[in-house]
């Protein structure tokens, strides 16, 4: 019912709060007279809807569960960097160009302003001349100074919780949104893809600056573990499990989960938490498909040590810090180093799995051939009678095109 005002100039106002046709159903605006007897088909449906939520029943059931985690990266990988690497360690420049790399002024105003005494590094008054590094902390008047994290020699890495519905690709012919529109922009530099992400998948997709780094964290031989959890309908049996984990042939090559745990869920959809070393095309959804099951939502919640925070929504990024990032290089070299003895063989076998792959591949396409071939050739006999033959003695259906041919024979005394 709406309220007539004769004021000259002022719209009329309601007196009812105007609903939002499409929002998420939940406690907040239902009727009050609803909210006793639906609270349980509201919290159901509101669980469904909401991944988060889903996910906090998962970590709430499953021991070392990492998906939407607190940290992006755990503590115990940035004390081990702390322990093993100290400041004399990291590359170090004088003062007045760090300032000057902020954007403060120019060196020689930086000098001036360090001689003030107004320049702090860990909370001790400075002096011109003084050398820092990434890891120190410099203050400016009191002010925190926010440094380039290029100029200190360590890549960027940006954590994206990507969308359903949108593609990682920069140019896409069919116009869909692309996730490198909500990355932020930087001078002199791209963001590099660490991987990718089908149209339909959602959660953890890493960026970075360093072609190097990105190129170390996708290459099959580092062999860096993604972890996965995945939404099918129906129930996977205990043989099911087992040949998942023991390997699943596929077009390319063999492929198995490293781990694979049952999540629980309600009615159709079933949630299961899975792990794998490799990031081939569509791989997850491929393997549930072999044993004709269907994956209804599919969500990356860990890549390599780092995890999809809570606090990160959909759509949304979050940039890690200089020491998390040189943490998690550190426990990238260190896993190097582990593996470098095994490297070689591990490389052979799977190129001779490959390879294996590839020759079953066209065995299977040749007999598929000639099962078509074999299919085909009595329907062309059939337009033919038995032992029908054109002039050359050739049956018709397997005659060559002679058209170019004279039909007769020239005469010996004949005009050319």
């Amino acid at each position: 019912m709406r309220k007539t005002n004769n004021s000259r100039g002022r719209r009329p106002q309601m007196t009812e709060k105007k609903r939002t046709p499409f929002r998420r159903p939940g406690e907040h605006n239902l009727p009050r007279a609803r909210r006793g007897r639906d609270e349980e088909a509201v919290s159901e449906r509101a669980r469904l809807a909401s991944p988060r939520e889903a996910f906090g029943e998962m970590q709430a059931e499953a021991d070392g569960f990492r998906g939407f985690a607190d940290r992006p990266i755990a503590l115990d990988i940035i004390d081990r960097a702390r322990k093993q690497q100290t400041p004399a360690d990291l590359p170090s420049e004088k003062l007045q160009k760090a300032l000057a790399d902020a954007g403060l002024g120019s060196r020689r105003d930086m000098e001036s302003l360090i001689a003030s005494g107004n320049v702090t590094v860990n909370g001790q008054t400075a002096s011109v001349g003084d050398r820092v590094t990434a890891a120190d902390m410099i203050r400016v008047g009191g002010r925190l100074v926010r440094r380039s994290q290029a100029a200190s020699g360590t890549p960027r890495v940006l954590m994206y919780h990507k969308m359903a519905g949108e593609i990682v690709s920069r140019d896409d012919p069919e116009g869909r949104p692309s996730v490198f529109e909500r990355l932020p922009r930087i001078a002199g530099a791209r963001w590099v893809a660490v991987g990718r992400l089908d149209f339909n998948t959602e959660g953890l997709l890493l960026f970075t600056t360093s072609g190097e780094l990105a190129n170390r964290l996708m290459h099959p031989r580092y062999e860096i573990d993604r972890e996965y959890a995945v939404r099918i309908i129906g129930e996977l049996d205990a043989e099911q499990m087992l040949k998942l984990q023991q390997g699943v042939e596929l077009e390319d090559g063999i492929a198995k989960f490293d781990k694979i745990e049952d999540q629980g869920g309600t009615g159709m959809n079933h949630w299961y938490l899975v792990q794998i070393r490799e990031g081939r095309n569509r791989e997850v959804r491929r393997m549930f498909e072999a044993l004709d099951l269907t994956v209804s939502r599919l969500i990356r919640v860990r890549y390599g040590a780092v995890s999809l925070p809570k606090s990160l929504p959909r759509g949304k990024r979050m940039e890690l810090t200089p020491e998390e990032v040189r943490a998690w290089m550190l426990d990238l070299d260190e896993a190097e180093k582990k593996m470098a003895a095994d490297a070689p063989a591990k490389a052979e076998a799977k190129k001779a799995e490959k390879a294996a792959a590839r020759e079953k591949a066209r065995a299977r396409a040749r007999a598929e051939a000639q099962a078509e071939a074999k299919a085909e050739a009595p329907r062309r006999g059939r337009r033919f009678k038995e032992g029908a033959s054109d002039r050359t003695g050739v049956p018709m259906w397997e005659a060559r095109d002679m058209s170019d041919r004279p039909t007769q024979r020239r005469r010996s005394g004949s005009r050319k």
